[in-house]
């Protein structure tokens, strides 16, 4: 009986640790995403909303092409300023800090940028991205249970992504980056996930160091000239 008992257990313990798995909290979190065909078959998207930095009220615009580029657009206090990167480099043009030219970016600026070229997601088709996922555990984040996923992108840069338990919805990532020459922790919470016009589930509120972001259009899948992607 206690050997029955014996096997019960592990047969059970083993059963709670596959569902912890990098690919079975990667399954679901893209079930919740809207499902395989549906990212699958998201290959630009265009955010326009605003946030207020230190009383400073900001309009921007970002707008990605899957894999091949990323545009900021911002308007600060009646000057257009950008960032913008594509596969092989980025530009920042700030006239907002007095920069009167586009300044390239640095590596490690342009691998964070990088990153962020994937519209559908670092977890989604992970291993044919090159990006390699690892299952760091558990941990509450903002009061909210998440799994922590640490992810190794192909350029070598590294990410954290912590998915809800419940929702298996993205609810925050975490990054190094340096800025100014001195590395510092990025972390981006994002909530407030609907569904816009085409049907594709986006978190329509993003809060990072420098303050939140609230979108009021998120378009999916928009006609995207690569020429914005050059400097």
């Amino acid at each position: 009986m206690i050997k029955i008992l014996f096997s019960a257990l592990v047969i059970l313990t083993g059963m709670q640790v596959k569902a912890q798995t990098a690919d079975e909290v990667i399954d679901k979190y893209v079930e919740a995403m809207g499902g395989k065909e549906k990212l699958a078959a998201l290959k630009s998207v265009k955010m326009s909303g605003s946030m207020s930095v230190q009383g400073t009220d900001i309009t921007l615009t970002i707008t990605k092409a899957h894999m091949t580029g990323m545009r900021v657009d911002m308007e600060i206090m009646g000057s257009s300023n950008y960032q913008v990167a594509n596969t092989k480099e980025g530009w920042v043009f700030m006239p907002v800090m007095g920069m009167g030219s586009p300044q390239q970016m640095d590596e490690d600026q342009f691998k964070s940028a990088a990153s962020q070229f994937d519209v559908q997601g670092a977890l989604f088709n992970a291993k044919e991205k090159g990006n390699t996922v690892e299952m760091v555990g558990k941990e509450k984040v903002d009061g909210a249970e998440a799994y922590n996923m640490k992810v190794t992108y192909q350029n070598g840069k590294t990410g954290n992504f912590f998915i809800d338990t419940k929702t298996n919805r993205l609810i925050k990532t975490s990054s190094k980056t340096t800025v100014q020459g001195q590395e510092m922790d990025m972390e981006t919470s994002f909530s407030d996930y609907k569904q816009n016009t085409d049907g594709y589930w986006f978190a329509y509120t993003t809060t990072n160091m420098q303050g939140t972001i609230t979108f009021d259009k998120i378009e999916s899948n928009v006609k995207v000239d690569e020429a914005i992607f050059k400097n």
